[in-house]
């Protein structure tokens, strides 16, 4: 990446967000805080929860501030034969919107069924999947293979599918029912919506997640969002330094 790139964050809280903005000043308008970290210029997002808060906070960044790439970090869920545990990492090879289809009297079938995609790009057409950029992403894992123990506790770090819906998920069935539907490792809100905007610029997306809870019959007893929060900040720092 050129020296002095502007690299865009988003995030959908404060809380996901806290060790990176000690690094930033706010700036106009107040979701957005800039500064420079390393070698690279950072204009950081927060966007608020769900899907179309994270698409303007996305189409926002691009119109003003003309990201070379975008990181779209926080925490999620780990799907439960993922491997993933709370205060491990997930990057997304692909973001998958996990509600938008049809439901029919055989059950539920992605937007491909109805013909009509979300986005088409040349030949490119995009129905629920939006793949993501392929070398940022093997950079991001890649980097952790060569910094020894860059974070606390030795977390996972994985890559796979993320599912973005809009009611999340809170029974042990439906977990396994979009686990098995999408083959996917993590659960969200946000990224699918902002990869959707990213695939409309053309800018290159990565994404990472904290996992603060296993997605199951839901017991916030079991989550660790304060390690998931952490972790993740600390991966996407210690990526930033490599790109």
């Amino acid at each position: 990446m050129p020296l002095a790139s502007t690299v865009g964050f988003i995030s959908a809280t404060r809380k996901e967000s806290s060790i990176v903005l000690r690094l930033l000043k706010r700036s106009r308008p107040e979701q957005f805080y800039s500064g420079k970290i390393g070698k690279n210029n950072i204009v950081h997002a927060i966007s608020g929860m769900g899907k179309t808060n994270a698409s303007h906070a996305a189409t926002l960044l691009m119109e003003r501030f003309s990201p070379c790439i975008i990181i779209n970090f926080g925490i999620g869920g780990a799907y439960p034969s993922s491997g993933l545990r709370a205060g491990d990492i997930a990057i997304a090879n692909k973001e998958i919107y996990g509600d938008e289809g049809l439901w029919l009297k055989d059950g539920f079938h992605t937007v491909d069924s109805t013909g009509i995609p979300f986005l088409k790009k040349g030949r490119e057409k995009y129905f629920n999947e939006f793949p993501l950029d392929k070398k940022l992403a093997g950079k991001a894992i890649k980097c952790f293979r060569l910094t020894p123990d860059p974070l606390p506790l030795a977390p996972k770090i994985k890559s796979g599918a993320f599912v973005t819906v809009s009611t999340s998920t809170g029974t042990n069935k439906r977990a396994k029912e979009l686990e098995k539907r999408f083959n996917a490792i993590c659960e969200n809100m946000e990224g699918a919506a902002i990869a959707h905007v990213c695939a409309m610029y053309g800018i290159p997306m990565l994404e990472v997640r904290g996992i603060s809870n296993i997605v199951e019959d839901r017991d916030r007893d079991n989550w660790d969002i304060k390690t998931a929060s952490e972790n993740c900040q600390k991966a996407v720092l210690e990526i930033l330094k490599r790109l």
